[in-house]
């Protein structure tokens, strides 16, 4: 891909300066990653419930879920080199078959090791056993809550899953999640339930910790603020609402630089279901792999060659440069 000339992807309209010339004009062409710190492996796009917000357009009907040969495989690359964190994503990850195996190995390996839940889904009896296994391997819980209102939260991921997740928050509290000291980390992704960019980290934390105390008497760790990415069921959602160009538009005057510097597509890799490597989870759910020459599946992980690669960028990316940033551990400035 030419800096500053990469084309509109499949259906996308050009509404926006491309974020290459965005890149170009901030002295950051080529875009490059560095060493690869952390491994975010998508287990599978199955999952209990089908959120408006969702990029990856998961849901109940669908059952692409990683074999064990590859899980094993990302194992093995986990245990070596720079990669300091193990990050497992969905889908709801409980719906992997092989989940309690991979995180019994995973941890043996010493490294920060991450499940991102939506909570809901281990208040049923056939998943509730795993948070025995996040609590015995020392998984660092990371879960989904748009907003401490019942009925913000439900319009993003659906009817009474507010209550369900606070309900999984208190049966962790009382399991010792979130309390200082305990080693059980559970944190809080907060996304904006609608077609604007999350305010500052600092103070949503603040507002987080007082109401979820006040209202429901549950604590946790960390909270990180996350920007909705025009892609999956949240650009459909724009899109049907006509929403689409303007978000692209306030994503676009939002560029900073400093984000773009930051940003989590730097320092991780993203491996897909089927063992295909990229850049970020969003280019994963937009299908564009790893390029520019290095290796694109986990079988031909090479650390040497990966390390340093041009990263893969569309307009997409103007939501993790936007304002304040967003990565996977919230705001990157």
């Amino acid at each position: 891909m030419i800096a500053g000339k990469n084309p509109p992807l499949p259906g996308e309209l050009r509404t926006v300066k491309p974020f290459g010339e965005k890149l170009l004009a901030s002295g950051m062409v080529p875009f490059r990653s560095g060493s690869v710190e952390t491994l975010q492996i998508n287990v599978g796009r199955r999952c209990n419930l089908s959120c408006r917000h969702c990029h990856t357009g998961a849901g109940p009907k669908l059952r692409e879920s990683m074999s064990r040969t590859l899980l094993d495989r990302c194992l093995a690359i986990a245990g070596t080199g720079s990669i300091t964190t193990i990050d497992i994503t969905g889908g709801a990850p409980e719906m992997n078959e092989h989940l309690e195996w991979f995180l019994d190995r995973a941890a043996l390996l010493g490294k920060r090791l991450m499940v991102r839940s939506n909570l809901v889904i281990l208040l049923e009896k056939e998943y509730g056993h795993l948070m025995d296994v996040f609590s015995r391997n020392r998984v660092e819980l990371v879960v989904s809550l748009p907003h401490w209102k019942k009925e913000q939260c439900d319009r993003q991921r659906g009817e009474g899953s507010f209550d369900k997740i606070i309900a999984g928050l208190r049966l962790l509290n009382r399991r010792g999640w979130g309390e200082p000291g305990s080693g059980l980390v559970i944190d809080i992704a907060h996304n904006p339930v609608g077609a604007y960019l999350p305010g500052p980290q600092k103070a949503l934390e603040r507002g987080y910790r007082e109401r979820l105390m006040a209202d429901h008497a549950v604590r946790f760790n960390r909270l990180y603020c996350l920007t909705n990415c025009p892609t999956g069921r949240f650009r459909d959602y724009l899109t049907a609402s006509d929403n689409y160009d303007e978000y692209l538009k306030n994503l676009e005057l939002a560029f900073n630089p400093a984000a773009a510097r930051g940003a989590m597509c730097r320092t991780t890799l993203s491996v897909g279901w089927d063992g295909r490597l990229y850049d970020c989870d969003f280019n994963q759910w937009l299908r564009l792999p790893v390029n520019h020459g290095a290796p694109d599946r986990i079988e031909l992980f090479d650390e040497a060659k990966l390390q340093g690669r041009e990263i893969v960028t569309g307009d997409h990316c103007y939501a993790c440069t936007a304002g304040q940033g967003s990565s996977c551990t919230g705001a990157a400035v």
